[in-house]
């Protein structure tokens, strides 16, 4: 089995696996950790896929930041999650591995399901295969239960729903691999996953998604489930796209 290592990026912590026997195409997963700031380092069920596929994966540390375009102090003062990830996590995959889109797929749970939705959704060039597992896409809902760390990056409960996932979709560009699961168990996150599903079946954008596979709500027992199909999506889809172009 191959071997995960911590390492830091402009000042930021970054987990990163390399397998024993690395796809010979240098395919790599960008994993999007979720609000509880867990590591897949420890997860078994998701370092036999990468395994298995020959995925390098890198896993930028963002604290609570949902992944977005705003200031989140816990993270960094000056540095949004979405710059660090384009202007840092980028090049460093480029220059560490000589990787560089196509060849590198979106995986996010969680709070990181939704992050990488959005960067998908507003990148398509840059990110066209994602799968997100419990994307929590209607974050602005936390709002309401006294989040501490989204009344710092938004003035208020609307302005951070209009930056979700689901008004990023645009109906003429879009990721051309997007695979979402939730487990209909999942009462916090299941509606809008579902909302997410009709939106791109009503613009007719091509998408897989999972709404009723069930297994532990939400958490890592359902991700644990799940994670050889979404990852065995992105494997797949990442080699589509080396065929396309």
């Amino acid at each position: 089995m191959g071997q995960w290592t911590q390492t830091t990026l402009a000042g930021h912590a970054c987990d990163v696996f390399e397998p024993d026997a690395p796809s010979p195409h240098g395919y790599v997963v960008l994993y999007l950790h979720g609000v509880h700031l867990n590591r897949l380092s420890g997860k078994p069920a998701f370092t036999a896929e990468f395994e298995r596929h020959g995925l390098r994966v890198f896993a930028p540390m963002t604290a609570r930041s949902w992944w977005t375009d705003k200031i989140c102090s816990e993270f960094d003062s000056r540095l949004t999650a979405e710059r660090h990830v384009l202007d840092n996590v980028l090049p460093h995959l480029a220059e560490r591995w000589n990787a560089a889109p196509p060849r590198i797929g979106l995986l996010g749970t969680s709070m990181g399901g939704q992050g990488a939705l959005r960067f998908a959704f507003k990148y398509p060039n840059l990110f066209p295969v994602v799968a997100a597992l419990s994307p929590a896409i209607d974050y602005h809902q936390r709002f309401d239960e006294g989040d501490e760390t989204l009344p710092l990056m938004y003035p208020d409960r609307e302005a951070a729903r209009q930056d979700t996932a689901i008004l990023h979709v645009h109906p003429l560009n879009w990721p051309r691999h997007q695979f979402f699961c939730c487990d209909p168990t999942d009462y916090r996150w299941f509606d809008s996953a579902d909302r997410l599903r009709m939106k791109l079946y009503s613009l007719g954008v091509p998408h897989e998604c999972d709404l009723e596979t069930t297994g532990g709500g939400h958490g890592f027992e359902y991700y644990s489930r799940m994670a050889p199909r979404a990852i065995g999506f992105v494997a797949e889809r990442l080699e589509r796209e080396r065929l396309r172009v």
